[in-house]
């Protein structure tokens, strides 16, 4: 069954198109960074991803910008466009399915492979909680890259001075062993695998992920999107100043509506 489900008179094939997509992840900071590129660009809806793999819902328009378009119905994972930028957006809305992830990642990985994009930058968090001491030191900012990609953007990643996510020790504090430093996202969702299976596919792929915990990770999500746009330039005039990204109207119910006044 086909995967990809393009929109009327929208294209299916993307290439040499960078695409951007979120990890469902602590805090929702990818999917709430996704939230503010897709809004700021006021980029176009061009299809969706059909897969068992996603826990089923739908919703009205997060993006509304107008009384016509409110009530459109928007499902778990969609994907957006700015062909003058060359860019794609995949926003994934639901949580992946623990029993499926691995499916899921496989889906993911076919669909990049056959829609021709250059590059996929996969914006992820991680609990801040579990960092180990090297991980506690300087930007909660790091970064994991393949080795395809590594080919094409050494000297880019050299020149913006990012940190390179650090493997840590299978045994924490244990000096005499030979097993060695491993990757480890915890709280990131499918990002070790899906950055795992694009090193064994040969994929251009990027991970740009936070340290964070749960709460208000609005500004985490600013930061994250500022991080990207650092490289990706999707402003015209890169700025760090959050109130540079547009926020869409779906933020106005992040946590919830407010208390009605009946109860008291």
């Amino acid at each position: 069954m086909k995967m990809f489900i393009a929109s009327e008179n929208s294209p299916s094939f993307f290439k040499e198109f960078t695409l951007v997509m979120p990890a469902v992840a602590v805090g929702n900071v990818a999917q709430l960074a996704v939230d503010l590129i897709v809004s700021t660009l006021n980029m176009k809806r061009v299809g969706y991803i059909h897969t068992d793999c996603l826990v089923p819902m739908a919703g009205n328009n997060p993006y509304t910008t107008c009384k016509e378009d409110a009530e459109e119905l928007h499902t778990p994972a969609e994907v957006y466009s700015a062909p003058e930028l060359k860019l794609a957006i995949l926003q994934i809305r639901a949580p992946v399915i623990p029993t499926k992830s691995k499916k899921f990642r496989q889906l993911i990985v076919s669909w990049i492979k056959s829609s021709g994009f250059s590059r996929t930058v996969l914006l992820s968090s991680s609990h801040a909680y579990q960092r180990d001491d090297q991980q506690l030191q300087g930007t909660p900012l790091r970064y994991l890259v393949t080795p395809s990609l590594l080919k094409v953007s050494e000297d880019v990643l050299k020149e913006l001075g990012w940190r390179e996510m650090e493997r840590v020790p299978v045994f924490p504090g244990v000096t005499d062993t030979n097993a060695e430093p491993h990757l480890c996202i915890p709280g990131g969702g499918i990002t070790k695998g899906l950055f795992t299976d694009s090193c064994s596919e040969d994929l251009p792929l990027a991970v740009l992920l936070l340290f964070c915990s749960e709460g208000d990770n609005i500004p985490d999500a600013f930061t994250l999107v500022n991080h990207l746009n650092d490289w990706l330039h999707l402003l015209d005039n890169p700025s760090q100043e959050a109130n540079k990204w547009k926020i869409p109207n779906s933020w106005r119910l992040l946590f919830g509506s407010s208390v009605p006044s009946a109860l008291f």
